[in-house]
């Protein structure tokens, strides 16, 4: 997900979405510990993510 999509997002949205991927990552963390994760560049990707929506957070908690 872009970072002009996110600031798209209601804050609330966004930490909701934070939620969400931090269980898929979980879940990828799991699959890759019991070998059974094929495309392991997602954990990559998912915490790329995560990273980009909490630095909005902290922008607009910044900006108030």
């Amino acid at each position: 997900m872009k970072a002009n999509d996110i600031r798209n997002l209601s804050t609330a949205e966004i930490q909701g979405k934070v939620q969400e991927l931090k269980v898929e990552l979980f879940n990828l963390r799991f699959q890759l510990a019991t070998g059974q994760l094929e495309n392991t560049s997602r954990i990559k990707d998912v915490r790329k993510t995560i990273a980009r929506m909490l630095t909005i957070l902290r922008e607009r908690e910044l900006n108030q």
